[in-house]
């Protein structure tokens, strides 16, 4: 798949996911063999505003996270503007705009999945970063704002008329939220009549779902979000069909590693612990013994402690058949498109 003057390695994408999709997670995926992973959303008015918080999110590894691809909400065209010239000057090679997001604090000031409401508008941002930048421009989007409006096609036309380079789709309206199950019916229909590549998005919770989602819709790529939590190694089994679930030694390295790499970013031992239990949480999942895990995690707070525990936990627990839709406890209040 191409994006404007990049060609991606393979069709297997992390999907932007807040409090998820920062630098030691991006890292972890596409040396997994991820072919892209964008940020997590960021604020384009933060980014003008020169907020130091908001700059960190576009903190990553030039060494591995090329072409880096910086996701941004904003509802107005000048700020939109703006932020995404800052965001080159800190290394964005291709800039997306959230469309999807479903969250009202977002949604309430005309960005994310507002924008479903109001095509023209949409494409207006999206003219107005491609005449001002030399980068790239794509799109995420859901199917429309509720049942009564999937407007997914006619979205598409304004954005490739406004120049869009791709266009990536979750299969859900901005109403159902994450609950009931994504319709690839409709990112089948979105390419038979896009003009721009289409990237897949919803349900591939496993390999097999990703694959099958590629096929059965003729997307040119998939995004997988909620199938890499706690599973970055679903990346490595995409792009090489012969790779084989981690033994506990594999997994408690991989974690161990994401563990360190996070504290690191974060700076603050206590705060990056607590952020990093979530990661905890998922990467249990599947496993024996995993329940008792969570409980004891909650109240660790030291880090040679919490190694301890991990160290215990993660070299020696085997997996356990579950269900591949098993539920996963994600903070969709945060979560993107």
């Amino acid at each position: 798949m191409k994006i404007g003057q990049y060609t991606l390695s393979n069709p297997w994408i992390l999907a932007p996911m807040a409090g998820v999709s920062e630098m030691p997670f991006r890292v972890l995926a596409r040396t997994l063999g991820a072919s892209a992973a964008p940020t997590e959303l960021v604020s384009a008015k933060g980014l003008l505003y020169g907020s130091e918080k908001t700059q960190r999110y576009l903190r990553h590894s030039p060494e591995v996270e090329s072409p880096f691809w910086v996701q941004l909400f904003g509802g107005d065209a000048d700020s939109m503007v703006a932020g995404a010239e800052v965001a080159c000057e800190l290394g964005a090679n291709i800039i997306d705009i959230n469309m999807g997001c479903p969250v009202r604090k977002v949604t309430r000031n005309g960005a994310g999945s507002s924008l479903l409401c109001d095509p023209p508008r949409a494409a207006s941002l999206v003219r107005a970063l491609v005449d001002r930048l030399n980068v790239p421009v794509t799109v995420k989007i859901r199917a429309g704002w509720d049942a009564h409006s999937h407007n997914y096609t006619v979205m598409a036309k304004h954005l490739a008329d406004a120049g869009c380079s791709a266009i990536a789709m979750h299969a859900r309206t901005r109403a159902q939220g994450y609950s009931g199950k994504a319709d690839w019916s409709l990112i089948k229909a979105l390419v038979g009549a896009s003009e721009v590549p289409v990237i897949g998005n919803g349900d591939a919770f496993t390999p097999e779902q990703a694959r099958q989602l590629k096929a059965e819709t003729g997307c040119e790529a998939v995004m997988v979000g909620r199938g890499a939590l706690g599973n970055p190694w679903i990346f490595e089994q995409l792009a090489n069909p012969e790779a084989k679930a981690p033994t506990p030694a594999q997994r408690w390295k991989l974690v161990h590693t994401h563990l360190l790499t996070h504290l690191e970013a974060v700076g603050d031992e206590l705060r990056g612990i607590r952020r990093f239990r979530p990661h905890l949480m998922w990467y249990a999942r599947g496993l024996w013994g995993a329940s008792q895990f969570r409980q004891h995690i909650t109240t660790v707070e030291d880090l040679s402690s919490l190694l301890q525990l991990c160290s215990e936990f993660f070299s020696n627990a085997e997996a356990r058949a579950t269900e591949a839709s098993e539920t996963i406890d994600f903070d969709v209040g945060n979560a993107l498109g």
